[in-house]
């Protein structure tokens, strides 16, 4: 009798083994884990303007979301380390980012300067396209920072003018800019700078002074002055 009792118990222990080795043979990384290792991996982005931050801000929403979903369901979903060194790289991104974003925004603006916003530059509704609002009279004569684009021209390099304009499909599509979003920038002599696509700050004293251009239709209401490129 006690053979019969040994031996009918070591296939229900071998059974339970293999129940739990199958429960965890079978647990899968869900879904939203995948994902935020996915933003955790592109979170430095951050690093490069600040509309990036929602990459790692989602990147930290979503790991909250998959170790919850491990938490509540741990016999089916696997993955809290994966999960939580995604959080970790996020969370450190997004800190990060915003740290560096600050440093360098508030390092941009040369002592004595304002910001100028292309906002600040157009009619108010209503208006005539080419009307000088308060705003841009209210800045005639200062030195502001201003961020745009350069339009391109046939010039590459050593340029000591050149339109700045609002916006990428201002200057890249063909398209002649708004008047009111364009400013012409004349650089110092010595300070001269070649061609980018890329978001260019520009550094100088700004008029208010409508100039005809046979060169651009409509010529600009806006200059920028002895600039320079930050």
């Amino acid at each position: 009798m006690g053979t019969g009792l040994f031996e009918s118990s070591q296939p229900t222990a071998v059974g339970e083994e293999s129940a739990h080795s199958d429960r965890d043979r079978y647990r899968a990384l869900g879904g939203t884990t995948i994902v935020s290792v996915v933003l955790a991996l592109t979170s430095p982005l951050i690093f490069f303007d600040w509309w990036l931050a929602i990459v790692p801000l989602l990147g930290v929403v979503l790991a909250v979301v998959a170790w919850q979903d491990i938490v509540r369901r741990p016999t089916e979903l696997t993955g809290k380390p994966l999960t939580l060194g995604a959080l970790l790289v996020s969370a450190f991104s997004l800190v990060g980012g915003l740290i560096f974003l600050s440093i360098v925004y508030a390092a941009e603006l040369p002592e004595g300067f304002q910001r100028l916003d292309y906002t600040m530059l157009q009619p108010l509704d209503g208006d005539p396209p080419a009307t000088i609002p308060d705003t841009a009279h209210a800045m005639n004569g200062r030195h502001v920072l201003l961020k745009g684009y350069m339009y391109p021209g046939s010039q590459q390099h050593g340029i000591l003018q050149f339109l700045l304009v609002r916006d990428q499909g201002d200057c890249c599509f063909g398209g002649n800019p708004k008047i009111t979003d364009r400013v012409l920038v004349q650089l110092q002599d010595t300070k001269s700078i070649a061609f980018s696509p890329r978001l260019t700050k520009i550094a100088g004293r700004f008029e208010v002074r409508p100039t005809g251009s046979a060169a651009l239709d409509g010529g600009v209401l806006y200059h920028l002055e002895d600039a320079v490129a930050r």
